[in-house]
């Protein structure tokens, strides 16, 4: 298993260059295409009173589409006009729901971390919004991070779906890391079976040819992500890799506490699966 296709969301608002350097630094390491796509949806005509005051005219229009033609310019010469096997792609359109569409191209989406401030989905995308619909592994790009050389991979496991889905989406990092530890937080009364449980997914690894070791830590007054993210960042791993846990609940997307935890601020980058 390998990524043949990477997709990377660039903001129709900002420059996100780490992130597009990031991509394309893995795109050169998996021998793999790299798309690159934005969006942004026409905003609604603003009426008050049965009357429209304001509305987006076809000069308005223009403008938006120019913007994005503009940003694929951008993009690339960040990751170089002959690289072979490089897209763009544009749409007129909610960037969640363009992107949801267009991961049908892609073997990994690389997304940013969930964006803090005044909510506006028709110009910026929110990983919450995607991450449970995509059908594709997310690697969410911390800010401030530069690269990701993903060394050592740290395997958040659960004896869930989620966690065995992004074991499996994980493979082509796991396999091409140095060092590969399973982590599970587990209670002081669960640690045997936690234990035997890690083996399992190290044995399933060497399978794939990979070298992993089983690591259970007992769980203390923290959240489950903080002693997760304390473990790689204490053991100098720069790629966490978890399950995304949640479910939609009246028209929104409502996470567990972990994935939460995760997309709120985790400083490294994460490769998430549902």
């Amino acid at each position: 298993m390998s990524y043949a296709a990477l997709m990377v969301y660039v903001d129709a608002d900002g420059i996100p260059e780490q992130r597009v350097r990031i991509a394309a630094d893995l795109a050169a390491k998996f021998n793999a295409a790299l798309i690159g796509i934005s969006a942004r949806a026409v905003p609604p005509p603003f009426v008050a009173e049965g009357v429209i005051i304001e509305e987006a005219t076809e000069g308005d229009i223009k403008q938006m589409q120019a913007g994005l033609i503009e940003k694929g310019d951008w993009f690339r010469g960040v990751v170089g006009m002959d690289r072979p096997g490089v897209e763009w792609r544009t749409e007129l359109d909610f960037p969640a729901e363009a992107l949801t569409r267009e991961s049908r191209s892609a073997d990994l989406v690389i997304l940013g971390q969930q964006a803090q401030g005044r909510y506006d989905n028709y110009r910026s995308l929110y990983p919450s919004e995607v991450l449970l619909k995509l059908g594709r592994p997310a690697l969410l790009v911390a800010p401030g991070i530069a690269s990701l050389r993903a060394e050592h991979v740290v395997l958040g496991w659960k004896d869930t779906r989620e966690a065995r889905r992004a074991a499996l989406d994980a493979i082509p990092f796991l396999r091409a890391a140095k060092r590969v530890s399973v982590v599970e937080v587990c209670t002081r009364d669960d640690e045997r079976n936690a234990l035997a449980r890690t083996e399992d997914v190290v044995r399933y690894l060497g399978r794939h040819g990979i070298a992993a070791d089983p690591r259970p830590i007992i769980h203390r007054d923290r959240p489950d992500a903080d002693h997760l993210v304390q473990f790689a960042l204490n053991e100098d791993a720069d790629l966490l890799v978890a399950g995304a846990y949640g479910h939609s609940r009246v028209g929104e997307w409502v996470f567990g506490g972990m994935t939460r935890s995760i997309l709120a601020s985790c400083p490294l980058c994460c490769l998430m699966s549902h």
